[in-house]
């Protein structure tokens, strides 16, 4: 028999997704013996091919898209995308055999999966819109912790290809390291809005996500004022240290950029709208009322950069066509043509040591808490946390 792990393993079930969901997503259901998440010990990844490598998992972060899954809010577009049993996690920072300190690039491209030659997107740095995302020795999946064969981080092993791996500098703690994943993406995000110093921009949503976004937006494309919709205390603290120039609720929000942007405010039946607004928002919330909001106070010939991971949303789409918004994506990382082709983990870590990122990581919670740290998570931005994690070094203490 091959050697068993400790792990938390998401099961694929259409009932239990279904009771999940009928609940509205409640922690208690979402992690009761009815919910598709299993803790127990599950045999070790198996190494794929020659090269590949195994990472043990120091800390890993419980990310949105994480927590959607477990919910039952996740879009079922990505079913056909990943395979089960999955061990969730891909905010990963954890040691190699040889006790070096890396973080995981999870994307599942075509150099990590063997084929040669690499189809247009990865030909292009963009493994995250990797073509051939069902081929080659593991199965299907976009990322590590939503592949059967690769592990995750809320388990005691990984395994990865060479090139998903990065060495964590030791300026870095295992608590800032844990969050440069999420940051790269937010440094991606970034540079696909592409402010200018001219710019007026929004960041909606003050979680793990739009606070970076807030921190990669002013770092990499510091635009002319950069507005934060932040929901809590500690958020909105967070935000200004950040960078964001002001920092509004949401209830005032339509107020405070048409202040900002000397844009007419109008008052519709179910919402208001700008005449004017922000040059570009950066939407980090993924639900419903965030988006139809966003495509409202963003000015005509706008963009809004959809950043957190959105579910099956109902957005009016009469703003974006009348007022000719451009509305894109951001997804994952790769190389990026604003920075000359330089790869966005490699900007991601440059920027992180004079940023404390350590001081948005917590509480930390061992697997065999993980009912805890799931409602913890779910209720992060009311309890005053930002990044909730799992902390995996105790288990080899």
């Amino acid at each position: 028999m091959g050697v068993s792990v400790l792990a938390l393993t998401y099961v694929r079930s259409i009932p239990a997704f279904a009771v999940v969901k009928a609940a509205g997503g409640r922690p208690d259901v979402a992690t009761s013996a009815l919910s598709m998440l299993k803790l127990g010990d599950v045999p070790e990844p198996a190494i794929p091919a020659r090269d590949w490598v195994r990472v043990m998992p120091s800390v890993s972060g419980i990310c949105g898209s994480d927590l959607a899954a477990i919910s039952g809010h996740i879009s079922l577009y990505l079913d056909p995308l990943t395979s089960y049993p999955f061990v969730p996690g891909h905010e990963v920072v954890g040691v190699l055999d040889d006790g070096s300190r890396v973080v995981i690039e999870p994307a599942l491209g075509c150099v990590v999966r063997g084929i040669d030659p690499p189809c247009p997107r990865c030909a292009e740095g963009r493994p995250g819109l990797c073509y051939n995302v069902t081929e080659g020795p593991i199965e299907v999946g976009l990322q590590t912790g939503y592949c059967a064969d690769t592990g995750g981080g809320w388990g005691e092993v990984v395994v990865a290809h060479p090139s998903q791996i990065h060495a964590v500098p030791d300026s870095l703690s295992d608590e800032a390291a844990v969050l440069i994943e999420p940051f790269a993406c937010c440094v991606h995000a970034a540079l696909r809005g592409g402010a200018t110093k001219d710019d007026v921009v929004v960041v909606s949503g003050a979680g793990t996500i739009g606070l970076l976004t807030v921190a990669a937006v002013k770092l990499f494309t510091p635009p002319k004022r950069l507005i934060a919709i932040a929901k809590h205390p500690t958020q909105a603290d967070l935000a200004r240290k950040l960078g964001a120039d002001q920092v509004v609720k949401p209830a005032d929000v339509y107020q405070r950029i048409r202040f900002a942007t000397s844009a007419r405010k109008l008052e519709g039946m179910n919402r208001p709208l700008l005449l004017g607004g922000a040059d570009i928002t950066f939407e980090c919330v993924g639900r419903a009322d965030s988006l139809n909001d966003a495509v409202r106070f963003t000015r005509e010939g706008g963009t809004v950069v959809a950043v957190g991971m959105p579910g099956e949303e109902k957005v009016d789409w009469a703003p974006i066509w009348q007022r000719e918004l451009t509305v894109t994506g951001a997804y994952a990382y790769g190389a990026e043509p604003k920075r000359k082709g330089q790869k966005t983990f490699q900007l991601a870590l440059e920027a992180a040591p004079e940023m404390h990122l350590e001081e948005l990581t917590g509480p930390l919670f061992g697997l065999g808490e993980y009912r805890d740290a799931i409602a913890y998570a779910m209720s992060a931005g009311r309890l005053g946390a930002v990044k909730v994690a799992f902390d995996l070094r105790r288990l080899r203490a």
